[in-house]
């Protein structure tokens, strides 16, 4: 896929998992288009100035309230932006936007977190069938992801 023709969705947690997403910025920004969606504070509002966001609901994780709201949200940005590619590395928030930008036809990488040596998380074991691409940054992970692409580490 041509980044410079390609218009892209970043849905990521705010904290650890933007700055994982903001590390691949050389890359990212490369896209003729792209957006965010992430939690509407202080630490994304910041790293992401200059950046079009959508703010998603949090909390996320094991919220069932929030994962309907963030699922609404995601068909409603979705058909609106009609993204090709779908990045994230999580974690809750990037699981409706996986399988609504599915249905959608988009594309969608998985970036598996750094500090996940020799076990899956739970955003991973989730995404993982919906996945074009699902990238770890251990070789310990290859068997915990078999067909998974070890690109080592992002940090």
């Amino acid at each position: 896929m041509d980044l410079s023709k390609a218009k892209v969705c970043i849905p990521t947690s705010s904290g650890g998992h933007l700055t994982h997403m903001r590390m691949l910025m050389p890359v990212i920004e490369q896209a003729a288009d792209r957006f965010w969606v992430t939690f509407d504070k202080e630490d994304a509002n910041s790293a992401l100035a200059d950046e079009r966001v959508y703010h998603c609901f949090f909390p996320t994780n094991r919220n069932l309230r929030n994962t309907v709201r963030n699922t609404l949200l995601a068909i409603r940005v979705l058909r609106k932006e009609r993204p090709d590619l779908i990045v994230s590395s999580g974690a809750a928030v990037a699981v409706p936007f996986f399988a609504i930008g599915k249905l959608l036809g988009a594309k969608t990488i998985y970036i598996e977190v750094f500090d996940r040596v020799d076990a899956p998380t739970l955003t991973g074991r989730l995404v993982r069938r919906m996945t074009d691409l699902f990238v770890v940054q251990w070789p310990e992970m290859e068997a915990v992801y078999p067909g998974s692409v070890n690109l080592g580490p992002v940090f």
